[in-house]
Order: C-alpha cells, then sequence, then structure tokens
C-alpha cells in the first residue's frame, strides 16, 4: 500500500528548535540523511508515513499538531480574510494562499489573531464568540494542566470521601471558608449561583437540579484552587478584546468543573469498557447527559487519547447554539446541516430519546467526510435556561465501530444521509417538508 504523504516542514522545524537538536542529530535519530530532513523542513519533500512514524515514537509528537491551519479555518478562512477589501488591490489568489500556509502556518495564524483583533469587522458580538472559540480550538479543547490538576484533586478527594458533591462542599468549607447554601427561586431570580463573599456563602438557586449543583460547586472549588493556571491560560489566549477573554475564561472555568467531576483516565476507561455508552457514563459519575457529552470533546491527551467526538447544541429553530470541534477536526461543519432531514430536528418531537444517524454534510470537498451522529433533547436549567435544546455528538464513521450506540446502525457510506443535497420528495434544497417525513424520505433503503 503506497504511504500517506505530508507537507510538514514548519510543524517539524518547530519540532527540531524545541528539541535543541541540529539538523544532523534528528535525522541520525530518525533514520533519514541530514540533506533529506533539510528538504522535509523546507516543504521539499513531504513527511512520508514511515517517517511520522518515527517521530512520533521518538519524541512523543502529536500528529494532529500538523494540522495548523484548522485553528483558522483552513484555505478558506484565510480566503475571506484576505477578501477584505483592504487588500483587494493585491491580487492574491488561491494557490498564494495555500503557499503561504504550507509554508508559514504559524505566520498566517498570527496575522488571522491580528485581524481578528481588529475589531474591523461589522459584527463585533459575533466575532468576538468567533474569536472565543478559535481560541479553544487552538488547544483542541484539551488543557492539559488543567486536566492533570483537576485529577490530581478529584484523587484526593476521593481518599476519604465517596460523594463527590459533599467533598467539594467541604473542600469549599475547609480550605476556603466558604458554605453552600441553596435559596429558594423568588431570592435568586433568574439566577443560577451567586457567590455572596460578605457572608461567605456560595448561594445557588433551588430550581437547579443535582448535577447542576454539583457542577456550580465544582466550579467554584476549581476557579479558587486553579486561578493562576485559568488566568495563564486567558493571558496566552492572545484575544484583545475584555469582551473575548472574559468568555474565554468561562469556558476555561467550565473546563476545569467538568475535568472535576469526570476525572481523566477514570472516565476514558469507564468510556471504552462500556463502549461510550452515554446514559451508562451520566449514571455512574452522577452528571448530566449534556456535561457527558461536552467532557468528549476534551480527550486529547498525549498517550491516552479518546474518540474525536465534536459537540453541539441546537434550538428548536435549528440554529446553533453553541459548537466544541474538539480533537474532531470538524470545525464549522453543521454549517451545512440545516436540511430538514437532519436527525437531531425530530429529536425535539421525541424529548428524551436518543437518536442515531451515519450522515455526510454539505456537497463536493464538504461532503468528502462521513459522521456518525448521535442526538438527543435535554432540558434547561430551570434558571438561565428554560428552552429545550438537542445535544448533537458527532464522530468520523470510521471510528464509530467502537460505540454502543451504533450497534445495528450501518456504518457503510453508501447508507449515509446526505445534508445539504435536494429534498428526495419534491427536488428543492430549501424544502419545508417537516424533518420527520422528510427523513423518512431519504433514509436508506436496502441495497441489492
Amino acid at each position: 500500500m503506497a504511504e500517506t504523504n505530508i507537507l510538514a516542514g514548519p510543524a517539524l522545524r518547530r519540532l527540531r528548535k524545541c528539541e535543541g537538536l541540529t539538523q544532523a542529530a534528528m535525522a541520525a535519530m530518525l533514520g533519514i540523511s541530514p540533506s533529506y530532513l533539510n528538504l522535509i523542513e523546507r516543504n521539499q519533500r513531504p513527511l512520508s508515513a514511515r517517517v511520522l512514524v518515527q517521530v512520533i515514537e521518538r519524541f512523543d509528537f502529536d500528529p494532529r499538531s500538523l494540522r495548523e491551519d484548522e485553528a483558522i479555518g483552513g484555505i478558506d478562512g484565510l480566503a475571506r480574510r484576505l477578501a477584505d477589501r483592504r487588500f483587494a488591490d493585491l491580487g492574491i489568489d488561491r494557490e498564494e494562499m495555500q503557499e503561504f500556509l504550507a509554508a508559514a502556518p504559524q505566520i498566517a495564524a498570527a496575522f488571522v489573531r491580528l485581524y481578528d483583533s481588529s475589531g474591523a469587522q461589522p459584527h463585533a458580538q459575533e466575532d468576538s464568540a468567533v474569536a472565543v472559540r478559535r481560541a479553544v480550538e487552538r488547544w483542541q479543547n484539551h488543557f492539559a494542566d488543567l486536566d492533570h490538576a483537576a485529577e490530581a484533586l478529584a484523587d484526593e478527594l476521593r481518599l476519604s470521601r465517596g460523594e463527590i458533591s459533599a467533598a467539594l462542599s467541604e473542600r469549599l468549607r475547609e480550605r476556603h471558608q466558604l458554605q453552600v447554601r441553596i435559596l429558594p427561586a423568588e431570592v435568586m431570580p433568574g439566577q443560577a449561583r451567586r457567590l455572596d463573599l460578605h457572608a461567605r456563602q456560595l448561594q445557588l438557586s433551588e430550581m437547579l437540579p443535582g448535577a447542576a449543583r454539583r457542577f456550580q460547586i465544582a466550579r467554584q472549588v476549581g476557579a479558587l484552587e486553579m486561578r493562576e493556571e485559568i488566568d495563564t491560560l486567558v493571558a496566552g489566549s492572545g484575544l484583545a478584546a475584555a469582551e473575548a477573554r472574559n468568555a474565554f475564561r468561562e469556558h476555561v472555568t467550565d473546563y476545569l468543573a467538568g475535568a472535576l467531576l469526570l476525572p481523566y483516565r477514570r472516565f476514558l476507561r469507564a468510556c471504552e469498557a462500556t463502549g461510550y455508552d452515554l446514559f451508562v457514563l451520566q449514571r455512574r459519575f452522577a452528571v448530566s447527559f449534556d456535561q457527558v457529552a461536552q467532557r468528549l470533546t476534551t480527550l486529547g491527551r498525549v498517550g491516552e487519547r479518546g474518540l474525536p467526538f465534536f459537540m453541539a447544541m441546537i434550538d428548536r429553530a435549528g440554529q446553533v447554539v453553541s459548537y466544541t470541534a474538539g480533537g474532531s477536526g470538524a470545525l464549522g461543519v453543521l454549517e451545512a446541516a440545516r436540511a430538514p432531514a437532519f436527525i437531531s430536528y425530530s429529536a425535539f418531537e421525541r424529548p428524551g430519546t436518543l437518536l442515531t444517524q451515519a450522515v455526510t454534510f454539505g456537497e463536493g470537498e464538504a461532503a468528502a467526510r462521513h459522521w456518525f451522529i448521535i442526538t438527543r433533547t435535554v432540558d434547561g436549567d430551570g434558571v438561565t435556561c428554560a428552552a429545550r435544546r438537542a445535544v448533537v455528538l458527532g464522530i468520523e464513521a470510521r471510528f464509530a465501530g467502537e460505540l454502543a450506540h451504533a450497534r445495528g446502525v450501518s456504518l457503510d457510506r453508501l447508507d449515509a444521509v446526505p445534508l445539504g443535497t435536494p429534498c428526495g420528495r419534491c427536488g428543492r434544497r430549501e424544502c419545508l417538508t417537516p424533518a420527520p417525513a422528510r427523513l423518512a424520505s431519504t433514509l436508506p433503503r436496502p441495497r441489492s
């Protein structure tokens, strides 16, 4: 079988310099000549699969870091920014953009960061959210230092206490002199939590369900005990706008709460033992369905990786409320999922029922990847969000054979539902047929 070849010169050069090696020394470790390594670093030769395996084994290298351009949206993301009228006279074509990305991906990322923080784009609030999402995806939603610290704390608390909620509450009381107090809804209208430093209380609304209460307590413990680590991540995010930095801080703090409630190694072992059975995981760790789904997008620890999921929340109108690509590489994949045949829209007609679907999104190059989708509705927390939403959990179909929820589902690409293509009933792209009826018309038929 032919080897897979990729251009990865800048990434390999940065790795060599980080290790303090000369080209001759690294070439000797990889079993290639210094001249060949020099050509690879200058993108004049591809990095073959054989050499890539050597790099991974010798340097504990994460091959996903080779996809450097994904953090800026790839060639399409760069093209969108360079379409700005200020660059119109330069005549930059797509071929030049591809050469720029291949030769200097970090410089391209620096340009994008500067452009996005310049405030020149018309929709500031939307751009801030996009900038935060890109900052998260630069880490592929895995913050290793936070995860290790959270895991160590979770293990420490379980040495003498078996119930995480009580253990975290006791930690707040002993270490931070804060009491957890549940208050009536009328005392906290529209508020899920409130930190009252004068009364030394973390106040939670009585309307919060148990999993949400535990999440808020874990969040407060993490914010207090790992403030320095959070500050370091925010400072290194490259986000210029205060609004974006605050939103990134919120994401990282939420991440930390999930890491405390679902400690990395124990959670990953449970995933692998159960075939990533979401209901079993939810019960085992006493968390909500969406908390399990979100945690699945974070399993990127080098040497202990989980399966690469993306996760989104969709409202009844079909709008994507939140989106995390994680290590899946699925940046913006749901932008093509407006077709009523998308099973996540049917989830609202069957609340609480877990539904699955194999799909391809979009057309042409956009449909090159084949996905397995898991979806289920979740209700709001009863305080800050009362609306019902659908959790969309997705993974490339080639990984889905390991999943308990994929049993009995065809993962053959020929059986996948194509989304973003004309309706099977009327041939129109913007078909108004209700989602369940259209879904029935596009489900795969048995092949002879």
